[in-house]
């Protein structure tokens, strides 16, 4: 059966605005070739990392095993009770170790270097001047590999904003807790927190006014971006066929719900602190429509093909938040040094469960989303967890992997690995599995066992 296709699309098309936007737009049917019946998906590996802060409490992120791997059953863990309608979808790593998270002699300073390691496998310099020295996280080292094939190498957000300079925990400078990722040994990617600024790296024209006060007066005369592109949308949508239409206008509205929220925000800001001398904050108060905001925009960075690589810390290491949107006005990190309360240690548990409740917003959005001859989830590895487990230690830090990745992982399962197990074995996986070939990184020493189909 051959299968025909109104125009044959270039995986790099745009829509195009008067305001000078250009929306990237998801894989169509009509970009993938159709010669002599084949339709094989030319969909791309995606890999994300999404930390939370301040780690765990005991017993709420992984079941005893009697032996080494076993499938998950249907009552999850507390914190991960969100993730339940996924349990087939998920995989627990029990006793991955960040060994350069420890002290190594350098006394306290647990937050600064589960930051700096997570990713990077490294023992920080604990130093909070200019001569910050870590290592080259994994993430930036996939980027170097495969970024060129985007438009963005890699994207790093944040969920709380965080400052780069100053000792934030016993000597250790505050940009180890607010990065993790880290481009070169000396040079952290400070996460972006702004929703506005990151829908319009993504939607916005190259020759963006970049003075915010500038931009603010500019935005109160120029129509959405969506609304910018919207000739150029229906002059294409007659050039394709009917599932392809089907997909443009559900990409389009979702593309409108995110600029829509960001809007929202921006309005609200405006309105509790009114501020002519900059622009209104496109942060929102509440927790969750930021997370999900975020999350969304990753959705969308994914679907563009905008970029193969992201980060998300949900909230900076040491982190004070509270989370009045589940009643606990407690500082986060306050509430970890809880000595044995009872009532601290379940608000605790309460914060690392709305959390997940957050990534299972994005886990459905990727299982949701068609990308090729699957959806976003089959062709995405992501992982999930913490530099930090119970007691603000580097040992046995909670660890979950997610994603199809193109059929390679066993999913649905718990593996408890041998004790001292590095996390960046796990890291050297992914590696492989972008295409990037290394025989070693970080502290890695082999690959792991029970994740390959």
């Amino acid at each position: 059966m051959n299968f025909i296709f109104k125009k044959q699309l270039d995986r790099r098309t745009f829509l195009r605005g008067a305001t000078g936007a250009a929306l990237a737009l998801p894989m169509l049917d009509s970009m993938i070739p159709a010669l002599f019946g084949a339709t094989g998906s030319k969909a791309p590996t995606r890999m994300a990392f999404v930390y939370f802060p301040n780690g765990i409490q005991e017993n709420t992120w992984s079941l005893p095993l009697t032996g080494e791997a076993a499938a998950l059953p249907e009552t999850l863990p507390r914190v991960l009770m969100p993730l339940a309608p996924y349990r087939s979808d998920i995989t627990i790593l029990d006793n991955l170790t960040i060994n350069g998270g420890r002290a190594l002699g350098d006394g306290p300073g647990d937050h600064g270097r589960a930051g700096a390691s997570y990713l990077t496998g490294a023992h920080p310099k604990r130093t909070f001047g200019k001569d910050l020295q870590a290592g080259i996280s994994v993430d930036q080292i996939a980027a170097q590999s495969v970024g060129g094939k985007t438009r963005f190498a890699s994207l790093e957000l944040g969920g709380e904003e965080g400052i780069q300079g100053g000792n934030c925990d016993n000597g250790y400078s505050c940009a180890y807790s607010n990065s993790i990722s880290w481009r070169t040994p000396s040079t952290p990617n400070p996460p972006e927190v702004r929703p506005r600024a990151v829908f319009e790296r993504l939607f916005g024209p190259a020759d963006a006014e970049r003075d915010p006060v500038k931009r603010a007066k500019l935005e109160r005369y120029k129509k959405s971006v969506l609304d910018s592109v919207l000739g150029d949308a229906k002059t294409l949508a007659v050039s394709l066929g009917k599932d392809d239409r089907r997909k443009l206008d559900e990409y389009l509205y979702a593309i409108r719900d995110i600029e829509t929220r960001i809007q929202s925000a921006e309005q609200e800001n405006a309105a509790l602190t009114p501020n002519m001398a900059a622009p209104p904050s496109s942060v929102p108060e509440n927790y969750t429509e930021h997370s999900r905001l975020m999350f969304d925009l990753m959705l969308a960075a994914f679907q563009t093909d905008s970029t193969r690589i992201i980060t998300f810390l949900m909230a900076i290491e040491q982190s004070n938040r509270n989370y009045r949107e589940i009643g606990i006005t407690d500082s986060h990190h306050g509430l970890t040094h809880h000595g044995g309360d009872k009532e601290k240690i379940e608000k605790c548990v309460m914060i690392n469960r709305y959390e997940t409740e957050q990534f299972a917003y994005f886990l459905g959005k990727l299982k949701a989303t068609p990308d090729g001859d699957g959806t976003l989830f089959d062709h995405s590895m992501i992982t999930y967890g913490s530099g930090l487990s119970l007691g603000h230690n580097h040992d046995n830090v909670p660890t979950l992997l997610t994603g199809g990745n193109h059929g390679r992982f066993k999913l649905g399962q718990q593996v408890k690995y041998k004790p001292e197990t590095p996390l960046a074995n796990l890291h050297l996986m992914m590696l492989d599995s972008m295409g990037v070939s290394v025989d070693k990184f970080a502290d890695s020493n082999g690959k792991l066992g029970y994740l390959s189909v």
